[in-house]
């Protein structure tokens, strides 16, 4: 993974969050709709600032800023972890809801499972989203991933113990789509 901490899509660059993003970081994680299904808005950029070091900076590897190739602004995140030992990755993300219905989370999205499928042989990918939240559903349905089920009260969110989608897409299912 550390060989591919920068990578690059039609309209977007993939690279690693530094300090240099927080104010265009902040410009999301202290909107309300753009949270609302993951943590409570950061009300002081401060705040930001302690998330990219304490999580982004911390351990880097597979944390993405989605930077616009156009605008060098930063949008949002994904984050894409792999666990060797059952050749799978886990696939997660925020967007700015300014950039929402752009297409930039699917493009990103499909920067990623080229990634896993075709670089690092991966067998299964897979993601899960609040079952509130229907447009990430969306997103990974985009993707080509299927809903296997629902896990009830399986992520905490906001305090809320909180029912989550989860999806996948198997190596097979992505080569037949390419």
């Amino acid at each position: 993974m550390a060989k591919h901490a920068c990578m690059e899509s039609e309209r977007l660059f993939l690279r690693p969050v530094t300090m240099h993003d927080a104010v265009d970081m902040f410009d999301y994680t202290s909107d309300e709709e753009t949270t609302r299904f993951l943590y409570e808005p950061h009300t002081e950029l401060q705040q930001t600032e302690k998330m990219i070091g304490n999580y982004f900076m911390k351990e880097p590897i597979g944390k993405y800023a989605l930077v616009l190739k156009e605008s060098d602004k930063m949008i949002g995140a994904i984050e894409f972890r792999v666990d060797d030992w059952n050749k799978s990755g886990d696939l997660g993300f925020t967007l700015n809801r300014r950039f929402w219905g752009n297409g930039y989370m699917t493009e990103a999205g499909n920067t990623l499972l080229h990634l896993a499928f075709t670089i690092l042989e991966l067998e299964r990918v897979h993601a899960a989203h609040d079952v509130n939240n229907p447009m990430s559903g969306n997103v990974l349905r985009r993707l080509g991933m299927t809903q296997e089920g629902i896990l009830r009260k399986s992520e905490m969110i906001r305090g809320t113990l909180a029912d989550s989608a989860y999806y996948s897409i198997l190596k097979e299912e992505y080569t037949i789509r390419f």
